[in-house]
């Protein structure tokens, strides 16, 4: 589910609609997490669809480290692709706004942490040389990703979390480790999935 201060808008013919911030959503805050009401759906589930429902799937979706398809059930499936994303992915099922998100901006992901089958190539952005979106990127920038989930959760129990009661049980206990300093953070690079395909 999406952070509840956001809404779907239509941003240009080239890029469809992006999900905005209504208000500010400081730094540290869940801006996504995992629920009930997302679809958890099987590759060979997927592999079965006829040619129409798989293609929604598989733009609308992305993958976890199990290789699932993700299948958001809210406006989540419009958050775009940025280099410089807004929003940081974690081994919890939620991520966090990596940096404080004002009113009017985008909310973005950095699809590199997505699974994705096939590479792609991205709008030019200044300050990076990054282009194009590989399927293995999380091995090439997982600590760069930890560094910012890391410093956007030294802020998560000093800011509202209207998504904290959404955090899956086997998750909560891990989590209140972390923030206690009792445990570290998990790596992103473990959300990598690796089809046989690939190896």
């Amino acid at each position: 589910m999406m952070h509840p201060d956001t809404e779907l808008r239509y941003i240009n013919d080239k890029i469809g609609y992006g999900v905005f911030a209504t208000k500010f959503i400081p730094k540290g805050t869940i801006v996504w997490v995992l629920d009930d009401l997302d679809q958890v759906l099987d590759p060979s589930f997927v592999e079965k669809l006829d040619p129409l429902r798989k293609q929604d799937v598989q733009k609308y979706s992305f993958k976890n480290q199990f290789g699932q398809y993700i299948l958001c059930w809210d406006k989540s499936r419009y958050v775009n692709h940025s280099f410089h994303a807004t929003c940081v992915a974690t081994m919890y099922d939620l991520e966090l706004a990596a940096r404080d998100i004002h009113p009017g901006e985008e909310l973005t992901d950095d699809y590199g942490t997505l699974n994705l089958d096939e590479p792609f190539d991205c709008f030019p952005e200044a300050g990076t040389d990054r282009s194009r979106v590989m399927p293995d990127d999380l091995l090439r920038y997982y600590r760069q990703w930890d560094e910012i989930a890391a410093g956007a959760f030294e802020h998560f129990n000093h800011v509202e979390q209207p998504l904290k009661h959404l955090i899956r049980p086997e998750h909560k206990e891990k989590l209140h480790a972390i923030m206690e300093h009792h445990m570290p953070l998990d790596s992103v690079i473990q959300l990598y999935y690796q089809p046989q395909s690939r190896k």
